[in-house]
């Protein structure tokens, strides 16, 4: 991808995606306040604190959409970051019941992990294909509920952080008092 195609994706985003990115703080500390799904809280967590766990992001491009014009069937990647160097990062997010216990249990765990993991890689894929971006211009994430994934990703390319569920409620419940909202 050279500058001028960095460009178009980056002017691409932001007809898709026009909100600011105070707009999509303001819809994540509704997240916090109002907590109604998982996977949406751990996705606010991750979005109010990029900085700290993948700290070469810079600017939220796309949440929730898929980078594939309107290919939805293709899949929709949960983050795209423009990073401080210039790429492109791509995250997905998977809130995995850790908590949940039996053989059924650790079962369904172990297809999320795979599944994270396979979602982030075949986005890369075909994000580099449609949009024409060099692979090693396409850094790829992962962020779940599980620990277990913090060694899967180094094979794959792929940078994996994890937060626990306890900490992750702790963590809403001390935002809403320490922020007012």
């Amino acid at each position: 991808m050279i500058a001028n195609d960095l460009y178009q994706f980056v002017s691409y985003c932001k007809k898709i995606q026009p909100q600011t990115q105070q707009d999509i703080q303001q819809f994540f500390e509704g997240v916090i306040v109002f907590p109604y799904d998982n996977e949406l809280l751990l996705q606010a967590y991750l979005f109010l604190n990029i900085k700290s766990l993948f700290p070469s992001c810079r600017e939220l491009l796309l949440f929730e959409k898929s980078p594939i014009a309107d290919y939805t069937d293709l899949g929709k990647c949960d983050f795209v970051y423009l990073t401080f160097q210039g790429n492109l990062f791509l995250i997905e997010t998977k809130f995995i019941d850790t908590e949940a216990k039996g053989a059924t249990e650790r079962k369904r765990r172990n297809k999320h992990r795979n599944k994270v993991f396979e979602q982030v890689i075949t986005l890369k894929s075909r994000f580099s294909e449609y949009w024409d971006i060099r692979l090693e211009q396409l850094e790829c994430g992962v962020f779940t509920t599980d620990p277990e994934v913090d060694w899967r990703g180094n094979d794959v390319n792929v940078i994996t952080k994890s937060i626990s569920i306890e900490y992750l409620e702790r963590w809403r419940r001390n935002y809403k008092n320490n922020n007012y909202i």
